[in-house]
């Protein structure tokens, strides 16, 4: 038993165990375990065709989309619960785990529709909640005072950096437990970069986040864990300063150092 003044490590946001996946006749991930915890960022790093990507969309199923996508076996749990239980409402599932893409995809519509939609879907339809939800899902996405006086123009209209903070945005606003972004920033000028990534530090207090970089320096400043990834196989996974610079293994200690990747 732990002592009174010891703390008890909380059980994991995310549990993979032993998992294999294939796209038809190819495997993608080999025997993957990892733990990943609540309310902190955890970075994924390797070069690319490693296999971070495909095991960041198993985490909200997203690989069910493509038809010759399959776990052969192991598993997956979010909050304690197996994603592929029969029981799960995958539509419930994609709420719970919210996801930013590599490019900014926001809705041809309004700023403000672009946040209100996912909750109409969910049939909220009193308009100061809504309201209430806009701002406060902007404020969050540090995007309010910059679009504040132009709510009812399209989300089109925003810079490339601004159109990602809007997709953050329209990410939480339906408060899920988790939010997946896979790069995030590739396709961001510095300025932009960094405001997501400041973004990305203010929002790790009330969400568990996963992050896709090939930016080892975002990794090195983002990130509280980081797990390297290496032709399907995770390496190591370790607190992200380990990992950096004592790392356990030479593969990782050859990546981070630029001898490949």
């Amino acid at each position: 038993m732990p002592s009174q003044t010891e703390s008890v490590p909380s059980s994991p946001m995310i549990e993979v165990e032993n998992l294999n996946f294939f796209y038809g006749q190819t495997q993608s991930l080999h025997g993957v375990n990892l733990k990943i915890p609540a309310k902190q960022v955890t970075a994924f790093i390797g070069p690319s065709g490693c296999g971070k990507s495909t095991l960041l969309r198993c985490f909200n199923r997203m690989n069910d989309l493509i038809e010759t996508a399959r776990i052969a076996s192991g598993h997956i749990k979010i909050q304690g619960v197996d994603i592929h239980d029969p029981e799960v409402d995958v539509i419930s599932l994609r709420r719970q785990v919210g996801m930013v893409f590599q490019k900014s995809n926001p809705f041809p519509k309004s700023i403000y529709q672009n946040i209100s939609y996912g909750l109409e879907l969910q049939g909220v339809k009193n308009k100061q909640r809504l309201d209430e939800a806009v701002e406060t899902s902007l404020r969050g996405a540090a995007l309010w005072d910059e679009v504040k006086d132009r709510l009812h123009t399209s989300g089109l209209g925003l810079s490339g950096g601004q159109q990602q903070r809007l997709c953050i945005a329209r990410a939480i606003a339906i408060q899920p437990a988790v939010i997946l972004m896979d790069e995030p920033c590739a396709a961001l000028d510095p300025i932009a970069t960094g405001k997501v990534e400041e973004l990305i530090q203010q929002l790790k207090h009330d969400f568990t986040i996963v992050i896709v970089t090939h930016s080892m320096q975002q990794a090195g400043r983002c990130s509280d864990q980081t797990a390297f990834f290496y032709l399907g196989k995770l390496i190591e996974m370790d607190v992200t300063q380990k990992v950096f610079t004592n790392p356990a293994h030479k593969q990782t200690e050859d990546y981070i150092t630029g001898r490949f990747g």
